[in-house]
């Protein structure tokens, strides 16, 4: 069976599979992989243990391919945090992997005998899953925001996701959404990531009711109860991400507004507040569809998959696994 090596890294863990090319499951509409495996990303080794531990995984997926499938793989794709640069094959910069200027795209196709690897930014990656597969198949224009330790976002044009000249393209976590806000590591103050993400919502909570191991599920189940101060701390957040989001879909016009990430896990605890805040704030923009996503944590895995296909040639807007 043709196949792709699909990798994806975390800060903590690395998710991977192989990936046919022949679509979406039957029935269902979700994508299937016919193998999947997770390993510990091993920061704590530092940044040439995590670079030789993703070349390991690689190869022992290739290995794997050969054995149960009766050929190489044909592709990699990989999907890494921090700034990449994509045409060049090199993860740039990492501040959770502690990297910098990695020749990963150099490094695979040397340990995996020369089959061609593609390198992509993760939350790229997993807008470019969602939006060809996921909640924002069939919409020309969407915009991913994942909502997790920080905030990013993917722009999605005609089934692609566009990096922008320099790489940087979707930052949406740093608009500055309270000018002389808290200080972001960025460099600037009051950036929506400071506000809005899971992270913060989790340090705003655990201030307010007096519990340092509080986070933000536990906010959104508090707000689900109705007490006031978690309904003050959620509506903050709210309010900061609707005019974030006011600002990109301004610049943008996205047709979907696809929200993931582990804040997205609240489910109508935050969709219905948000979608009202947005609508609230729109004049003479057009109001997109604002939608959860659909993949997962697999969103990461199965756009790295999709890399790989174009790579080759092979992906339509459907295809990514058997």
């Amino acid at each position: 069976m043709r196949h792709v090596i699909a990798l994806d890294v975390g800060g903590t863990g690395m998710k991977a599979a192989l990936a046919g090319a022949s679509g979406v499951a039957p029935r269902a509409g979700t994508p299937s992989l016919p193998h999947q495996a997770r390993r510990p990303t091993g920061r704590e080794r530092g940044p040439d243990a995590v670079v030789e531990g993703i070349l390991d995984f690689a190869a022992e997926l290739r290995a794997y391919g050969e054995q149960h499938f009766g050929e190489p793989a044909a592709a990699v794709g990989v999907a890494v945090p921090g700034i990449v640069d994509e045409e060049r094959g090199i993860a740039a910069y990492s501040a959770n992997l502690g990297w910098r200027d990695v020749p990963l795209r150099q490094l695979l196709t040397e340990r995996l005998g020369g089959i061609p690897v593609a390198l992509g930014h993760d939350v790229r990656t997993g807008g470019l899953a969602e939006g060809r597969i996921g909640a924002g198949k069939g919409a020309d224009r969407f915009l991913f925001v994942p909502l997790g330790t920080g905030i990013a976002g993917a722009i999605g044009i005609d089934g692609r996701v566009e990096a922008g000249a320099h790489g940087f393209a979707g930052e949406i976590g740093h608009i500055v959404v309270r000018p002389g806000g808290p200080a972001c590591p960025c460099g600037q103050r009051g950036c929506l990531e400071r506000f809005a993400s899971a992270a913060a919502v989790s340090e705003a909570w655990a201030a307010a009711c007096g519990d340092p191991e509080a986070d933000a599920a536990d906010c959104a189940k508090a707000v689900a109860s109705g007490d006031p101060n978690a309904v003050r701390v959620w509506q903050e957040a709210v309010d900061a991400l609707a005019d974030g989001l006011v600002t990109a879909l301004t610049l943008l016009d996205p047709r979907t507004l696809i929200i993931g990430g582990g804040l997205a896990e609240a489910g109508e605890t935050l969709f219905t507040p948000l979608r009202d805040a947005v609508r609230r704030r729109v004049t003479f923009q057009k109001l997109p569809e604002i939608v959860p996503a659909a993949l997962g944590d697999t969103a990461g895995c199965l756009g790295a998959g999709l890399l790989a296909w174009d790579l080759l040639g092979h992906t339509n807007s459907t295809e990514v696994a058997p």
